[in-house]
């Protein structure tokens, strides 16, 4: 299989122009005045090439408030918080994607060739590497085979930084914090050739991009991504704990609601009224210099009845009285010893149980249980997704290895209760006649467990941070592609709930935490493993409610995880995450109306927009002049280049160093010397019209004695004010042509089929006669409930139904799905095509342009009318 990547995904652009945007006014790569041996963004040094950045701390900070302000980030900065900054984004949203293509942007425009990724683990390390390899085909078509080279740092070959600062091709190096971090570590250390390694990536000015940054705010940690002397720091993280000069923010509750993760639902199984053997959880067990003490979960007798609750216990302690006298522990149930070192506590009538172990309370039962509604739901959605391509994966988290794999007496490997009950569970389900064909593979070979191993090949217990957890992330990473194939029979996954980072495969749809205790795994890091978005056997991204569902199957009440999960996200991001987890069992299904696809209400319109079409696009090249000169005409004050002096005074508190204010002075009267650059090459290299229509219409715009001024920043506002108007009349100027033979398909509607979470938005059919859903239309907004409210009512409208999400018109700008499909009857019946969109709602630059290409498209079908409304009395108006 080979992963596929879409190249116009508008909140990733976003995010990459939010980086780039941040060095505006730096000369744009290939600044034709620079008759050096470097190029724009480059500095020669003694060691080879480095970046160089022009940019005043002033320009810098400008930069920044205008990035702010244009996404909306809340506490803007009033003053630049260092060379620092933070992207926001959301697990599974694309988070390395956007920072490697920032790379190649950067130095496309910049010329800027020296980055340096560090992360804070192997796991994400192995995650980089492999991210560089899938997507490095994809950049390269986008970037024309733009010369770049990475590479692992690694400390047995730490001459390869010489050649990481000599070359002049693009370079990427991947490292590891721990691998710098520390006076002791090799690339710290003088060595033959009388210098530091480190001095390598010094000499180079890089461009630093952190991945996870909050795992590396140690001060040492600091100090050391400060040592490596960056030209500035880009922070790329879902989780910060601090945030510096934020630039772009991509929350969970953003991701969310653009449908850019899986939606999230939760199959609670816990048990209920299980009073009636002895139930001891042992949770914790602490020792301080003066005395031992357990922490256990007991049922207690209260007013209310018997309910669980945690106390703290003591050697002597008596169960029976701590439970207010609950018969059931009245033989036995006391205290013996406290074993800090075993962790674990021993009761006088024998019983044994170390932390995380339990007795009673059907614990058992209720992870059985589990993992039963796991294999359910996966065999659903192998039926739902047959034929359609998609590999469905589980994956279980277990807190003890042994409860999935153990060793017998010789070293040899022996099924744990988990293997055993899965297996056993999986037989019974299969054999249901819904299910009995879906997969030919024997038990055995559908599940496995991804565990690390000790010396001896045997699989162990760790923590997540261990030469051991690395080894089998890398495992993980390096069978992605293979895990996604449905000719790989492996479908269900254990792993150690400590492995973290690495696991988020596209295509996890549930997810079981098995623990002996209530899962400590936060929520946010349980959820994050099955977030993306999942592939096809060709790796195309699938997109569409009804396919991309995570169903989180936990130990714990639905309103106990929803809580916790808001809790975290309202902690890390400062937002409100309330009503986006989904309670599966509050799920419906938008129904087909049986029958539909024949009705001839419905022919009647789709039988005409049902085609495909192809569009070109053309322009007059005197409107072009008219426009652009105009544009240009318009373009910012060209001023000369300034230089400004800032005098601050540093004051001594009891909060420590800050800074006041003395003076401040600029001026732009020194005689500045440059060559003056070819103008028009410039801007034709940028734009690809000739040579003569940028000069009429440099001329006709009366700026062009501003250009000795300033000549960079003259011909970098020319470039973006033509390229607008090139764009807008190439759209005004499209055209669109059927192809004939090319429509699409009636069976699309029934892969169509979806189920979803109603909300506040959703249109409850009452006339199902009148569409073709026969319950439900998942909107939203308020503005699509009220027109399809409004279509059923109307005595006007004949049939409507909202338009499929694989409805695309193609646009030069990506494709555009319309919303609905109506069909008016009135003195004669008329056939729309309508946009919804609120009255006076000021519309992005994209969406007018698609809406234009909209109107092109439909213009080529016979009695079909497009129009933009904000609700159905206005559709024949």
């Amino acid at each position: 299989m080979k992963l596929h990547f879409d190249s116009n995904q508008e909140y990733q652009l976003e995010a990459i122009r939010s980086v780039t945007d941040l060095f505006e006014g730096q000369p744009l790569n290939g600044g034709d005045f620079e008759f050096t041996l470097t190029q724009s963004g480059q500095l020669l040094t003694e060691n080879g090439f480095g970046n160089h950045l022009k940019l005043s701390e002033d320009q810098l900070l400008a930069n920044v408030k205008t990035i702010q302000e244009r996404n909306e980030i809340k506490d803007p900065v009033t003053e630049l918080q260092g060379m620092n900054f933070s992207i926001e984004m959301e697990t599974g949203t694309g988070k390395t994607y956007v920072y490697l293509r920032t790379i190649y942007e950067l130095n496309k425009l910049y010329g800027f060739k020296k980055f340096l990724i560090v992360v804070p683990s192997v796991a994400i390390r192995e995650g980089v590497i492999k991210n560089l390899k899938i997507t490095h085909e994809h950049f390269q078509l986008l970037y024309d085979n733009t010369a770049i080279t990475f590479n692992v740092y690694d400390s047995k070959r730490v001459s390869n930084l010489r050649t990481y600062a000599n070359s002049n091709a693009v370079q990427i190096l991947v490292i590891n914090i721990d691998s710098f971090a520390k006076d002791e570590n090799i690339i710290n250390k003088i060595n033959e050739t009388g210098k530091k390694p480190i001095e390598f990536i010094q000499s180079t000015n890089p461009i630093v991009i952190v991945d996870e940054p909050q795992n590396m705010e140690t001060e040492i940690r600091r100090r050391a991504i400060l040592n490596l002397n960056p030209l500035c720091t880009l922070r790329y993280s879902a989780t910060h704990t601090n945030v510096y000069n934020l630039v772009y923010s991509l929350n969970p509750v953003k991701a969310y609601d653009l449908g850019l993760v899986k939606q999230i639902e939760v199959d609670s199984v816990v048990s209920e009224n299980a009073m009636n053997e002895a139930f001891i959880q042992v949770e914790k067990i602490s020792a301080t210099k003066t005395k031992i003490t357990a922490k256990i979960k007991i049922d207690c007798n209260t007013n209310k009845g018997v309910t669980k609750k945690s106390v703290s216990v003591k050697v002597g302690d008596d169960i029976f009285k701590l439970s207010n006298n609950r018969e059931i522990y009245k033989d036995g149930f006391i205290i013996d010893e406290v074993d800090a070192g075993n962790q674990s506590i021993t009761m006088t009538n024998g019983l044994l149980l170390s932390v995380g172990q339990s007795q009673g309370g059907m614990n058992d039962e209720v992870m059985k249980f589990m993992i039963r509604k796991a294999i359910e739901e996966h065999l659903k959605k192998e039926r739902s997704f047959k034929g359609k391509g998609i590999k469905v994966l589980s994956l279980f988290f277990i807190d003890k290895v042994k409860n999935y794999r153990e060793y017998d007496a010789n070293g040899n490997p022996v099924k744990g209760k988990f293997a055993e009950w899965f297996e056993e569970i999986y037989k019974e389900e299969i054999k249901k006649p819904a299910y009995s064909e879906l997969i030919s593979f024997e038990v055995e070979q559908l599940h496995n467990g991804y565990f690390s191993q000790d010396n001896k090949g045997r699989v162990k217990d760790t923590g997540g941070e261990t030469q051991a957890d690395d080894d089998t992330y890398q495992l993980i990473m390096q069978e992605k592609e293979k895990l996604l194939d449905i000719d790989t029979p492996l479908r269900f996954i254990f792993s150690h709930s400590a492995l973290r980072e690495g696991w988020d495969n596209p295509n996890v749809f549930q997810i079981c935490t098995l623990n002996e205790t209530k899962s400590e795994i936060k929520k946010r890091q349980e959820i994050g493993r099955g977030l993306r978005l999942c592939v096809d056997q060709n790796g195309q991204r699938i997109f569409g409610q009804n396919i991309n569902r995570l169903t989180v199957i936990a130990n714990e009440r639905y309103e106990d995880f929803a809580k916790a999960l808001q809790k975290e996200i309202e902690e890390d991001c400062g937002v409100d995450f309330s009503g986006r987890t989904k309670n599966k069992r509050d799920r419906q299904a938008a129904n087909l109306r049986k029958g539909f696809e024949a009705d001839p209400k419905f022919l009647q319109i789709w039988e005409k927009i049902k085609f495909h079409t192809k569009y070109s696009v053309s322009y007059k090249t005197d409107e072009l002049v008219l426009l652009a000169s105009k544009a240009v005409k318009d373009i910012p004050e060209i001023k000369k280049p300034s230089v400004k002096s800032t005098k601050k005074g540093l004051l001594f508190t009891d909060k420590g160093i800050e800074s006041q204010l003395l003076s401040d002075s600029s001026t732009d009267s020194y005689a500045a010397k440059f060559e003056i650059p070819d103008l028009l090459t410039y801007i034709q290299s940028k734009t690809e019209l000739t040579r003569s229509t940028i000069l009429e219409i440099l001329k006709k715009s009366e700026r062009l004695n501003e250009y000795i001024l300033n000549p960079q920043l003259f011909m970098d506002y020319a470039v973006t004010a033509i390229r607008t108007q090139l764009y807008e009349l190439m759209i005004d100027g499209i055209k669109y042509e059927k192809i004939g033979n090319k429509w699409y398909e009636m069976t699309l509607f029934q892969d169509d089929e979806l189920e979803f979470f109603v909300n506040q938005f959703t249109f409850e059919i009452s006339k199902p006669e009148r569409t073709i859903y026969e319950n439900y239309i998942p909107l939203q907004s308020g503005i699509e409930s009220q027109f399809a409210k409004d279509c059923e009512s109307s005595d006007n409208i004949e049939f409507f139904f909202k338009l499929p999400f694989w409805f695309k018109i193609n646009t030069p700008i990506g494709t555009y799905n319309p919303d609905w499909a109506v069909v008016f009857k009135g003195e004669k019946k008329i056939y729309f095509v309508a946009e919804t969109k609120g009255r006076g709602q000021e519309l992005r630059g994209s969406e007018k342009l698609k809406i234009k290409c909209g109107e092109a498209h439909f213009a080529k079908f016979e009695e079909i009318i497009y129009k933009r409304v904000s609700s159905v009395s206005e559709l024949n108006s």
